[in-house]
């Protein structure tokens, strides 16, 4: 009976955890954070003040808060009892229902995820930023892991003069002190805890306004001045594209985007400031292989869809991710064209369509479903619930969804609903067959792009999987460019001299599929090293280089100052050509070598790193420092690098044995 007594009232406290937003509102939450540059992996005590409303009369109320320190907590200035198990701070006090009330305490952080301290004691890029989505502000900021409780996060910094703060909403006020800097930030409208951001490090920034008039901040690293243009590109024509499309106006003071060292996915849509990773920051010829367009259009889609109206849980996640990736494409549609538009929509109903075969497809209201399913059938469902009930009723029902729920929660039935109420009609089947079915309605996708795009039929009328004669013809005249590139993946030896007439897509194409160069090719395919893309410049080296040995050196110099991404891709092929060419001197071996294995320590980025380890392992030369700086990754906070980073730990230990 004892036992039973006592999990009883475990459940019964789990049940009251699980519903405080019946009992309490939090308004608005204002907090200062003190970043210490002699501690750099916490803060300072920090100062706390939040409003909040009792609805039902309670005899405690709590906030999220992993692994913090709390002193002085006071309700209306006096203090009362808490707890702190860790995860939870606790509140005890006479919580009257219609009442606001005023909670007050310091409190002292030393996150181990959620705020990441990137690059201060290993002379890299020193930065501090934050990732929060799903539940995890907590774990720098006293806050609510639940998404249903939104709250007006008005939040001051503290950091050394030297550095930038970058942080929600409009900058109030920025003050010196004694070699630090105040920098005060203000929120007009609440978002839930896991949107709350910030970036601390070294930026400039150039700024646009909307056709709108609100301002667009884009933050860069001061010595990629020259790079603002092809990472921002058409960053202003997208926003102004998105209000009008969407058909509601931006809902935030301001918007801001930037680059971090090493951020663990593409980008955040935290509200009004998008932290994306500085992979994307390109130059001219990297835009043309690897851009931040779509991560850009993507994240912008989520200021509505995501922080102004936010799934109620994770079964509706694709009201977040699908309108995104949805919208999105939309505007790479007003940038690129409809063909481009049709075509991503193509691979992603295949891609779909694969993973169905392969046992992983799942409802969309699967809360464990791939991002695949949530990001482009989500996506999908959007486009085939357009092409059902025409434009004016799809516009005019996302216009009054987010005008309904906005800065508050919804889910699936919600939306549909907007749209029944204007369609006139029930669309139960249609949800059945595209939302709640496991299997992807691939071939209702495929019919929807026929009867949308000649451009798409084409496409997949042009196969050489069976090398028909018209497969040579096809490369000649006049299907587009995506169509022999298909051509060339399937048959290369089908390419001739003509063939490199074509445009960047198709002489990428060649360099990716043609590895063994005929000599009456070789001429037209060394002109590619001249091409604007560092995918076909890194491809044709190495393919010229095996199939030319007695060219290596030339190849080797005409190369020699191509660095490529951020990933310095071209580089690092280039050294591991350069060390397999014996006969070539004109560099210092050792030197590149050392260059090499420098690549693979913490100060660079995480792909950097990982490509480094991957051609010295390929070269059998991983070194004492090599495995110094291969344990060393195994503890990164980039989860990619420190998979990959065990597992060729794993690899190369078994080979020893």
């Amino acid at each position: 009976m004892k036992n039973f007594f006592i999990i009883l009232c475990a459940c019964l406290a789990s049940v009251s955890v699980a519903q405080q937003t019946d009992y309490v509102d939090f308004k608005k939450v204002e907090a200062l954070i003190v970043f210490n540059q002699f501690q750099v992996d916490s803060t300072k005590y920090n100062s706390y003040d939040a409003k909040f409303d009792i609805l039902r009369s309670t005899d405690s109320i709590y906030l999220d808060a992993i692994n913090m320190k709390f002193i002085h907590v006071a309700i209306d200035g006096s203090e009362i009892n808490f707890s702190n198990d860790g995860k939870k701070l606790k509140i005890y006090h006479s919580f009257e229902k219609g009442k606001t009330y005023n909670l007050s305490f310091l409190f002292f952080a030393s996150p181990k995820k959620a705020m990441y301290f990137v690059g201060w004691e290993n002379e890299g890029r020193n930065q501090i930023w934050t990732q929060g989505q799903g539940k995890y502000t907590s774990n720098w900021l006293p806050s609510l892991d639940d998404t249903n409780d939104k709250i007006e996060f008005d939040l001051k910094f503290v950091a050394p003069k030297t550095y930038q703060v970058i942080s929600n909403g409009v900058l109030k006020s920025k003050s010196d002190n004694d070699g630090h800097v105040l920098w005060e930030y203000d929120m007009k409208h609440p978002m839930s805890s896991y949107l709350v951001a910030v970036v601390v490090g070294k930026y400039d920034k150039k700024t646009e306004t909307s056709k709108s008039g609100i301002p667009l901040e884009y933050y860069y690293y001061p010595e990629d001045s020259l790079k603002v243009e092809p990472t921002y590109r058409y960053s202003k024509q997208m926003f102004d594209f998105l209000e009008e499309e969407i058909g509601v106006a931006y809902p935030w003071q301001n918007y801001k985007q930037v680059p971090v060292h090493d951020f663990l996915y593409a980008g955040m849509e935290n509200t009004s400031l998008t932290i994306f990773s500085d992979a994307f920051v390109v130059d001219s010829i990297g835009f043309n292989d690897k851009n931040y367009v779509n991560v850009n259009a993507h994240e912008l889609a989520h200021q509505w869809f995501g922080d102004l109206v936010t799934a109620k849980s994770g079964a509706h996640h694709w009201l977040q991710e699908g309108f995104a990736t949805y919208y999105a494409l939309l505007a790479e549609k007003d940038v690129f064209g409809e063909n481009y538009f049709y075509f991503k929509l193509l691979e992603s109903s295949i891609d779909l369509g694969k993973q169905d075969i392969s046992g992983n497809g799942t409802s969309l209201l699967n809360p464990k479903s791939s991002s695949l399913t949530f990001y482009q059938r989500g996506a999908w469902v959007l486009h085939a619930l357009r092409t059902k009930v025409g434009d004016r009723v799809f516009r005019q029902a996302v216009i009054n969804y987010l005008e309904k729920y906005k800065f508050k929660n919804a889910e699936t039935s919600d939306f549909i609903k907007e749209v029944e109420r204007i369609y006139g009609r029930s669309l139960s089947s249609f949800v059945n067959l595209w939302i709640k079915q496991k299997d992807f309605p691939v071939d209702n996708a495929f019919d929807i792009l026929k009867q949308q795009s000649t451009y798409i039929n084409e496409f997949l009328m042009v196969d050489c999987q069976a090398k028909s004669s018209k497969c040579s013809e096809y490369l000649k005249y006049y299907v587009s460019d995506e169509a022999k590139a298909k051509i060339i993946s399937q048959v290369p030896e089908l390419v001739t001299p003509e063939t490199f007439n074509n445009g960047l897509k198709v002489r990428q194409a060649i360099s990716k599929y043609v590895r063994q160069i005929p000599v009456n090719l070789k001429e037209d395919y060394e002109s590619l090293l001249d091409d604007k893309s560092y995918i076909t410049i890194e491809n044709a080296l190495y393919n010229l280089w095996s199939s030319f040995p007695e060219d290596r050196s030339a190849y080797l110099f005409k190369t020699r100052d191509i660095v490529g991404f951020n990933d310095k891709n071209v580089r690092l092929l280039w050294i591991v050509l350069n060390l397999s060419t014996p006969f070539y001197k004109a560099d210092n071996k050792q030197a590149l070598f050392q260059e090499l294995i420098g690549y693979t320590g913490e100060k660079y980025n995480a792909d950097l790193r990982i490509k480094a380890f991957q051609y010295l392992k390929m070269i059998k030369s991983c070194n004492e420092d090599c495995m110094s700086n291969l344990e060393n990754a195994k503890s990164h906070h980039n989860w990619r690098l420190v998979k990959f980073a065990k597992q060729l730990s794993e690899e190369l230990e078994q080979k020893r044995n």
